[in-house]
């Protein structure tokens, strides 16, 4: 079981963005940039191009609705999206709010605290 897998089940806990029955949104907690997010399906799958159709579309149309709540949320140029899959053997997808490419840099780590991560997701679900 994965540590997505652990989070949808309740066993770790997130700061969840947004959720439906199939997917979730939660806060990376070593973001980026404020406002990070991570945009998976429920169903555990290791590889995004091995999810079925169905569930590939619809990850990608959940990430959209969460990515223009976290523009209008979050101060940026544009969200930026980015799928590497080698950390989490859960397909996900990193929502990035950006300013400059260097927002994109995952070397760069900020260390929010669980106070901001709370304030940030609030802020996000807001605009939802």
């Amino acid at each position: 079981m994965t540590i997505f897998s652990r989070i949808v089940a309740g066993d770790i806990p997130a700061h969840k963005v947004a959720e439906t029955n199939e997917f979730l949104a939660f806060l990376d907690i070593m973001p980026t940039t404020t406002g990070h997010t991570l945009v998976i399906p429920k169903r555990e799958v290791d590889y995004l191009f091995d999810l079925d159709d169905r569930t590939y579309t619809g990850l990608m149309a959940f990430a959209k609705t969460v990515a223009a709540a976290i523009e209008k949320a979050i101060p940026c140029q544009r969200i930026g999206m980015a799928v590497v899959g080698l950390e989490v053997p859960h397909a996900h997808v990193h929502l990035i709010p950006l300013n400059s490419m260097a927002d994109m840099d995952f070397n760069r780590k900020m260390q929010p605290t669980q106070e901001e991560l709370a304030a940030t997701a609030e802020t996000i679900r807001e605009h939802l």
